[in-house]
């Protein structure tokens, strides 16, 4: 069984924001606190220890987690070298990854995964249509061989994930909540579906 002390929250907003201008996506307000700061709520108190995975505006980050983590090599490799960085700063046999531009992700996501692992070695989120492959549960002892699939030049998280024991994590029950905030469009889109879930409440 995998308990509380065994894992480390990893929230990856190490990105360039190309798509939104270039901004720093993890600090964009929504609903009155950063993206980050919502990615990071399902994880507290259900991991020993959140990190965020940030190369810039470091100071603004470490607000909202236990530690801040860059990129273990410079240059916006892309997320897989941030779970790789994720992996190598935990301290705990597993790591809960989620991304910075999720705001609506559900509480009882670390359980779902947890749930859902069993002898496995990564979990990713399914939620019927598609794969969220930055939403997973990875065991931190494959590290050493992702640093050698980053030093072979590899960058696509689903084939790395390919070559390693993993499953599926039902989520078809709550689609909307594993949606990412690409654009100023989506932002606001999610807002408002952000603002009437809240209402109903």
């Amino acid at each position: 069984m995998i308990h509380r002390d065994d894992l480390t929250g990893l929230v990856l907003a190490g990105g360039q924001g190309r798509r939104m201008g270039g901004r720093d996506k993890g600090l964009e307000p929504f609903a009155g606190r950063p993206l980050v700061a919502h990615a990071c709520a399902p994880l507290v108190g259900r991991v020993s220890e959140v990190l965020i995975n940030a190369n810039r505006h470091l100071e603004a980050y470490a607000e909202q987690g236990d530690r801040v983590i860059r990129d273990a090599e410079a240059g916006y490799q892309g997320p897989l070298m941030g779970i790789y960085s994720g992996l190598h700063a935990a301290r705990t046999p597993w790591v809960v990854v989620v991304p910075c531009d999720s705001p609506a992700l559900p509480d009882d996501l670390v359980a779902r995964l947890v749930a859902g692992i069993g002898a496995m070695d990564i979990a990713v989120a399914d939620d019927g249509e598609r794969l969220h492959p930055v939403v997973a549960l990875i065991r931190r002892s494959l590290v050493d061989d992702l640093a050698r699939a980053l030093a072979q030049g590899e960058r696509k998280i689903d084939r790395w994930y390919d070559l390693h024991a993993w499953c599926r994590v039902d989520v078809s029950d709550c689609p909307d909540a594993f949606a990412n905030l690409n654009t100023h469009d989506e932002k606001q889109r999610l807002e408002r579906l952000h603002g009437k879930e809240s209402a109903r409440r």
